[in-house]
């Protein structure tokens, strides 16, 4: 069964993170990714650049529009995303607890209702 485990995040926060400290946690979330990576649970694992960077598109009279995003007004925003392969949901949120940030951040677990006929 597939989910994708979602981290948000925002700037203060990162910005709170002494940038001595960097190292170390990028450390302990790469450690995570070989972990799962290797029992082949872990699919996939994004992080996102900042808010700022997002952009909103739309199609107004067939034509793309795009606007600076995100579009909800928040101080939070989906900072990284993972997509994992798990026997059950226990184990899903086994994994999320398990994320090096899970004491102070956490990770919310979604289940893939249905795939697209080219992940199948």
């Amino acid at each position: 069964m597939k989910y994708v485990l979602m981290i948000y995040g925002n700037q203060e926060k990162w910005d709170s993170i002494p940038a001595e400290d960097w190292p170390t946690e990028i450390a302990k979330q790469d450690a995570f990714n070989k972990r799962y990576h290797e029992t082949g649970e872990l699919l996939g694992g994004y992080g996102l650049a900042d808010a700022a960077a997002s952009r909103l598109v739309r199609r107004a009279d067939g034509a793309p529009l795009v606007t600076d995003g995100p579009y909800l007004e928040t101080k939070e925003y989906l900072s990284t995303f993972y997509l994992i392969d798990v026997v059950d949901e226990a184990r899903a949120l086994e994994i999320a607890a398990d994320m090096p940030w899970a004491d102070q951040n956490p990770t919310e677990v979604w289940p893939i209702l249905n795939e697209s006929a080219l992940d199948a």
